[in-house]
């Protein structure tokens, strides 16, 4: 039987705007061409670069594999972003005290 996908849901409502405005940035960073005004399409970019064919619509024939390589890149990449701001800030307040 197979699972239903749940969508899932930001902690904080209306953040959506802000967490897509963060991604094109923090994938401009990385060297990949992000529209600002559509940065879920990124995921193209990223699947290009990494050899995997991947085009809107049904992508049926995506191994798992190929498609967490794809949102690894990119959350991965997320993610190290704002440990990076995370500490920035931390020793900005450490050297205030």
């Amino acid at each position: 039987m197979a699972r239903r996908r749940s969508r899932r849901s930001l902690v904080v409502p209306g953040a959506g705007q802000s967490l897509d405005s963060f991604k094109a940035t923090v994938m401009q960073q990385a060297g990949y061409a992000v529209n600002p005004a559509e940065p879920n399409n990124v995921k193209f970019e990223v699947a290009r670069s990494m050899g995997i064919s991947l085009t809107p619509g049904n992508n049926g024939q995506l191994t798992t594999e190929e498609a967490g390589k794809i949102g690894g890149e990119i959350g991965g990449t997320m993610v190290r972003e704002m440990i990076r701001m995370a500490q920035q800030q931390l020793a900005d307040n450490y050297n205030r005290i």
